[in-house]
C-alpha cells in the first residue's frame, strides 16, 4: 500500500489528520459553480480518508470491548463534522484537518455489488 501521509504533519495526543474530499466545482451538466455554493456543498457533509493517527487515537477508555476491531484505522474513509479540527497545509500542497479522534462521526462502509 501506498503511502498514505505525504503531509509531513504527524499528529500527537488523540488526534487524527484527515484529506478532506475536494468540492466539486461544476455541475454533472459542465455549469461552474460559484465560490459561495462550492464552500456550501464542501461544508455539507464532511468526508476525507484519515491519512495519520496518533497511537493513542480512538484508545479511549469507553470504546466497547467488543467493537476494538471496528476502530477507524489509516485509509478508512470517514465522515466528520462541518467545523471539526483546524485546516491546515500540509508539505505537499494539499489541505488537511487536525482534529480530535472523537470527532470522527462515522465509517463510511465501501459496498461490495459486484460492479
Amino acid at each position: 500500500m501506498a503511502q498514505l501521509n505525504s503531509s509531513g504533519i504527524r499528529p500527537v495526543e488523540y488526534n487524527v489528520l484527515v484529506l478532506p474530499d475536494v468540492a466539486e466545482e461544476t455541475t454533472s451538466g459542465g455549469v461552474f459553480l460559484p465560490d459561495d455554493v462550492k464552500e456550501k456543498n464542501q461544508f455539507a457533509r464532511m468526508d476525507g480518508v484519515i491519512v495519520a493517527a496518533s497511537p493513542m487515537a480512538f484508545t479511549f477508555d469507553d470504546w466497547p470491548e467488543n467493537r476494538l476491531s471496528r476502530k477507524p484505522q489509516i485509509g478508512d474513509r470517514v465522515m466528520f463534522s462541518r467545523y471539526a479540527g483546524d485546516e491546515i497545509d500540509g508539505a505537499d500542497g494539499q489541505k488537511y484537518r487536525i482534529m480530535k479522534d472523537r470527532s470522527v462521526m462515522a465509517v463510511v462502509e465501501q459496498k461490495n455489488d459486484g460492479r
